[in-house]
């Protein structure tokens, strides 16, 4: 009430009350000569990429000062940007880390089809150089920048609804049978095709093909066009269990070669949980017998509270890997033996 008055209105010839502010909250205004788009946007991403793949891509000291203002004070804090674009967002990420040495990440989703041909590979450009003219480097990073730029960026790419479809494969009618769909009616096939007719499909997850753990494919769709995709069984497993990996090695058998994840799962922490791929397939008793001294030899699962094996196991306490996939998989799929399985590539 302290800012109310009572005074003429000249233009209307009344008496009227009106505010008087006296604090004002100004509207925020950016205007250094950093945040042009133009210049520090397009332009930048070009002498990057080296085209004009992508339109109106924001500043990259735009989205630097968004983040430094966001997280400021915070220890270590994830960047989160689900609609990524050119990557701008993991541009500056990477800009602020060596600018001050912090330890911040980022997670970028996108679907557009300029995440291979733009994001991706500005990602690993930045990571190589900051400076870039024409899609050629202008210079390599310094030691101090490569130390403090990331070490490692995951590209996960998810099974869409369209990839399962092109991934469908039918059993093929016996001689003189008529086909799948001139036999059955639309409501069968759409309920019950999948847990039958294409029960072997490499679109839908084949415990057996768990004994073969990298060779796995999806068909996948790209640019229009339909190929075939290494899908990473073991990479999808983790994200199954909520696995955070503190390690990831290779050991070497002779000719076998094992994958193993050392970390612990969200539903035990604190708990180590090691999981152990192998390509088992074939195998007889005395493979496994090799199998399990030779994981003791290592002392690959010494002191784990949780071991889980593909392909059967001699390895004491240790836990098939394909009953707790099938359990994940299958999920609220009402008893069907198949399920699109995500493609981590």
């Amino acid at each position: 009430k302290d800012e109310l008055a009572a005074k003429v209105n000249r233009s209307r010839k009344i008496w009227d009350i009106i505010r008087e502010k006296t604090v004002f909250n100004y509207k925020t205004v950016w205007n250094d000569k950093l945040y042009n788009a133009n210049a520090y946007g397009t332009k930048l991403l070009r002498d990057v990429v080296g085209n004009n793949m992508f339109s109106f891509p924001k500043s990259v000291y735009t989205v630097m000062d968004c983040v430094r203002l966001a997280t400021n004070g915070t220890d270590n804090p994830t960047v989160l940007d689900y609609f990524a674009g050119s990557g701008t967002t993991a541009h500056a990420v990477i800009n602020l880390n060596r600018e001050d040495g912090g330890r911040r990440r980022f997670v970028l989703v996108e679907m557009g089809e300029y995440f291979d041909t733009v994001l991706l590979p500005r990602v690993k450009k930045i990571i190589f150089s900051p400076e870039w003219r024409a899609g050629s480097p202008k210079r390599a990073a310094t030691p101090e920048e490569a130390e403090r730029g990331p070490r490692i960026v995951k590209r996960i790419r998810i099974e869409s609804y369209e990839d399962a479809l092109d991934g469908i494969e039918f059993d093929q009618p016996a001689a003189g049978q008529m086909p799948l769909e001139d036999r059955l009616g639309d409501e069968y096939v759409l309920k019950y095709m999948l847990k039958w007719e294409a029960r072997g499909s490499r679109t839908l997850l084949n415990a057996s093909e768990l004994t073969r753990p990298f060779g796995y494919s999806l068909r996948c769709h790209a640019n229009g066009e339909k190929r075939e995709s290494a899908a990473d069984l073991a990479e999808t497993f983790n994200w199954l269990i909520g696995m955070s990996a503190r390690t990831r090695r290779v050991y070497r058998d002779g000719e076998r070669r094992y994958l193993v994840y050392d970390g612990e799962t969200r539903a035990a922490p604190g708990r180590r949980t090691v999981v152990i791929w192998r390509d088992t397939d074939g195998w007889e008793e005395s493979d496994y017998k090799r199998d399990r001294d030779f994981v003791a030899e290592q002392e690959i699962a010494a002191g784990a509270d949780v071991v889980y094996a593909n392909g059967g196991s001699a390895i004491p306490n240790s836990r098939a890997v394909e009953t707790l996939f099938a359990e994940r998989m299958f999920a609220g799929v009402n008893g069907a033996n198949g399920v699109s399985a995500n493609g981590g590539i």
